[in-house]
């Protein structure tokens, strides 16, 4: 044995596991012909220092001289799979399971790593091959359980997950999957006894304990969720997990509250990634304060957690997405993941919210299919879940001669969503009876108790699970059910999947197919509905001109439009946005920065709460810069909610896309306002386009890049115009289809009256 070698021996006895891998690497660089175990025993160190890429190189290089060795071919399977490279793993797994067929750790590694390919079929018969050669083996009934509740079988998985306990009563990781999978099917009770069961075996797994919270938060029993963590941190004021559940629980209703307890568990682990991406999102999240320095806060973590980027869960996926998209650093979004991988895996793990984003992504008539693929995968997941959760059902009622429709959304409030909706509870058509119903978690408003004062019912729950509040909805016997909030913050568009009532559609909060073929109809107008009936899911419901209105409560003249014209104060352009960053990509930016570059002197303003970031403001002026346009043309008005006083020091609006404005162009028009759109094919890409074009300003819609340049070159010129548009704008909002409430409201109830009596068009289900 070399010096090396007894040193390497030498530092492991000592427990120096960074001093003896030192010296491993060592002997074989300096003499690549080490035997084989001098190969496997840096390879084990590596892994066990957790140094997975270096041991993943180490291994890779020792199959080069050792090509048929069955353990460097299994471990380095083990750590590519600890990289998130699976599907290379898989060939080594299959030569090392030739090379010796009786043993069974490449066998079993190879079924989960058919586990996280998605790849259930093969992978229930490796386990369940692996369970015939040692049937008292606890590990692989677990295995074979998991493989099967991914399949959807249910009972088959609870029935392995069960055996695997009953070979081994202490397998913790049994238990928490038996757990996981009652929780995911919101058998909430059996998950909670199970837990007690747990726990008696097993009392100081904080796992276990950790779980309980889980469930009831699934559940929607948030009250007593909260209660039993409360309960808990007396005794544990520096357990990391308890401050992590009360942060996520209260997030919702208080931020500062969330803020504290979710700081405290990274403070107390700051290696869980669930945990630090979870600060991440919740200082995103942050209203308070100086905003700006919470999205910095933010950006900044999440930059040093990308080298952990093969870590990376859907879950981190999104809340890093979300981030790199404020804060407009589209480098480090690239890094996260591409549109279809990315778009795939959150649809197949439920995460409807984070194809929000997606939205912007869409570059081709390709991507736009792929999205709705994506949101069917969405679709078809939460439709196979509800159909194994029954719910209750009343017999038909009597016919009564009245229509009985229900509205769905947490945002029938003082929210865009309400804004436009109004005009429907302020002249509600005497056929109808009208149901709101709500998971809102704050407080009510005048816009809330405005609606109650007008409909049949208001339900409000605040604590209510997705199957309880389908079965709740279905009590009521509605007619139809439109959902009004897509996956968007405190909505429950899961509801849908269980059909609480025969005729459904979706309108106003998401501006896409929601994904469920449960929904049958998706409102739109002429001029947003989308090119192709393949990019919806739904059957378009189409309202005869616009499909929302301006409601009078909220466009009211509180805000003066500013008598005259930026640039006649100034003495040049101001072009500018209160778009959510969102919308925004290297084109759209590039974009706006071309149209500032070719108009002399002017300048663009960012109305954004974003504004006040210093990365936020960098990123933006790196590409305004690549377009030739310097720093000091670009104007940062960092608010929140009292942006619209501050059209009054803009010229000309120019819209993001693929996906336009909706509230912001409506309001960017009330403040008297011109705006440039550019006009796609589906419905994200036509929203401003419909609202222009009922408003009478069809011509300020482009359909390439150079019009939306001219467009724009055009306005700037055009003072008489931009003047005869301030002084005129509302008055001719008023006057068109946009204005007209009460029209409007009569033209929705006819429609709806018409798709439940006739259900025109209705495709068959996908």
């Amino acid at each position: 044995m070399s010096d090396r070698l007894n040193a390497a021996q030498a530092a492991l006895t000592a427990g120096r596991r960074d001093e003896a891998i030192e010296h491993l690497s060592a002997a074989i660089a300096e003499d690549p012909a080490r035997t084989v175990q001098v190969y496997r025993a840096l390879v084990v160190q590596l892994y066990n220092a957790g140094r997975f890429a270096e041991g993943e190189a180490a291994a890779a290089k020792g199959l080069e001289r050792y090509p048929r060795d069955y353990d460097l071919l299994n471990t380095r399977g083990v750590l590519l799979r600890k990289l998130r490279r699976q599907a290379e793993a898989v060939p080594l797994f299959e030569a090392a399971i030739k090379l010796q067929p009786k043993s069974l750790a490449a066998q079993q590694n190879l079924g989960n790593v058919l586990i996280d390919l998605n790849e259930l079929t093969k992978a229930e018969a490796m386990f369940t091959k692996l369970i015939r050669l040692e049937p008292r083996n606890s590990e692989y009934h677990r295995q074979l359980g998991r493989t099967l509740s991914k399949l959807g079988k249910i009972e088959p998985a609870l029935m392995r997950l069960r055996t695997a306990i009953s070979v081994k009563r202490d397998n913790a990781d049994a238990w928490l999957d038996m757990i996981g999978v009652l929780n995911e099917e919101l058998r909430t009770a059996e998950a909670e006894e199970t837990i007690d069961k747990a726990l008696a075996i097993a009392p100081h797994d904080l796992r276990l304990a950790e779980s309980k919270a889980m469930v009831m938060r699934r559940a929607g029993d948030l009250t007593r969720c909260e209660a039993f963590l409360e309960e808990q941190l007396p005794a544990n004021p520096n357990v990391a997990w308890i401050h992590y559940q009360l942060g996520m629980l209260v997030a919702d209703r208080d931020r500062e509250r969330a803020n504290y307890h979710l700081e405290k568990a990274y403070q107390l682990d700051p290696g869980r990634l669930e945990t630090a991406t979870a600060l991440v999102e919740t200082w995103e999240r942050s209203r308070i304060g100086d905003e700006g320095a919470y999205i910095e806060k933010a950006y900044q973590l999440a930059l040093s957690l990308l080298p952990r980027r093969n870590e990376f869960t859907d879950a981190a996926n999104k809340i890093l997405t979300d981030v790199f998209v404020r804060v407009a650093d589209y480098d480090a979004l690239d890094a996260v993941g591409d549109f279809e991988t990315l778009g795939r895996s959150w649809a197949r793990h439920g995460r409807h919210t984070a194809l929000l984003k997606q939205l912007a992504r869409v570059r081709s008539d390709a991507d736009r299919l792929e999205l709705v693929e994506q949101h069917r995968i969405w679709g078809r997941d939460q439709e196979t879940a509800a159909a194994r959760r029954k719910i209750a059902r009343p017999a038909p009622r009597p016919a009564d001669g009245k229509i009985r429709l229900g509205f769905m959304s947490s945002d029938l409030r003082q929210h865009p969503v309400g804004y436009f909706a109004m005009p429907l509870f302020d002249h509600v058509d005497p056929r109808f009876e009208v149901y709101v119903y709500s998971f809102n978690q704050g407080q009510p408003d005048p816009a809330q108790r405005h609606i109650e004062s007008r409909i049949k019912a208001y339900r409000w729950w605040r604590d209510i699970g997705v199957p309880k509040a389908a079965e709740n909805i279905a009590a009521d016997q509605l007619d139809i059910l439109i959902e009004l909030g897509g996956s968007t913050h405190m909505n429950k568009l899961e509801v849908m999947a269980y059909r609480p009532a025969p005729v459904q559609a979706s309108w106003l909060g998401y501006p896409h197919s929601a994904g469920l073929s449960t929904i049958d109809y998706f409102i739109c107008d002429p001029y947003s509905r989308p090119t192709k009936d393949e990019y919806l899911v739904e059957t378009p419901l189409v309202m005869p001109h616009t499909w929302l209105a301006l409601g009078q409560q909220f466009f009211v003249d509180r805000h003066a439009i500013a008598a005259e014209m930026p640039s006649d104060r100034n003495g040049f352009v101001t072009y500018g946005t209160a778009n959510n960053p969102h919308k925004y990509t290297r084109e759209v930016l590039r974009q706006w920065a071309r149209v500032v570059a070719a108009t002399p002197g002017s300048k663009f303003a960012f109305v954004r709460p974003e504004a006040s970031g210093e990365s936020f403001r960098r990123n933006i002026e790196k590409q305004f810069a690549l377009e030739g346009v310097s720093a000091d043309r670009i104007i940062w008005r960092a608010v929140r909610g009292a942006h619209l006083p501050h059209y009054n020091d803009i010229d000309i609006t120019l819209d993001p896309f693929p996906l336009t404005g909706g509230t912001t162009t409506t309001e960017t028009l009330w403040m008297g306002v011109p705006l440039v759109s550019m006009v796609g094919e589906a419905f994200f890409e036509r929203l401003s386009y419909s609202i222009l074009s009922n408003a009478g300003f069809g011509d300020l819609c482009a359909r390439t890049l150079d019009e939306y340049l001219e467009i724009a070159l055009k306005l700037a010129a055009d003072v008489d115009r931009r003047r005869e548009f301030r002084t005129t704008i509302r008055d001719r909002l008023r006057a068109s289809p946009l204005g007209q409430t009460e029209q409007f409201a009569a033209d929705f109830y006819a429609m709806i009256h018409r798709a439940v009596t006739e259900r025109p068009g209705l495709k068959k289900t996908a």
